[in-house]
């Protein structure tokens, strides 16, 4: 069973940073895409950030190309989100995500089948 916990999560103020984390059990963030997606109040999901299996390919939503960074640790199967310089548009829900087959690239976000539970960003301006 996969399990995916996010953990970093707050209140920060416009121009801050933070850096999310998400643990997975279940899932060896080594052999699987991983991504973080975002919900922001009365908007849609929104990719944020994607990794490719080995790390090579990663993508980034317009919005926070430059600002965010998406890492992993495979030893301690953990997946990063370095969010600096962030804007009060980047307040939602972040969520952690893995890709339902291995060795995936990460490009789309119907690929990603397992999910956490979310934790809240707010940026206050």
């Amino acid at each position: 069973q996969v399990q995916l916990v996010e953990s970093g999560g707050g209140l920060v103020q416009a121009g801050d940073s933070l850096r999310l984390s998400c643990a997975a059990s279940g899932r060896t963030v080594s052999t699987y895409g991983m991504g973080w997606f975002r919900r922001a109040p009365g908007k849609e999901r929104e990719t944020v950030a994607t990794m490719s299996w080995d790390g090579r390919r990663k993508y980034y939503a317009d919005s926070v190309q430059g600002r965010f960074t998406i890492s992993k640790d495979n030893g301690n199967n953990l997946l990063f989100l370095q969010m600096n310089s962030l804007k009060p548009e980047d307040t939602a829900v972040y969520y952690c995500a893995a890709e339902r087959a291995a060795f995936g690239l990460g490009t789309h976000a119907s690929q990603f089948g397992s999910w956490g539970q979310g934790i809240q960003v707010t940026v206050s301006s």
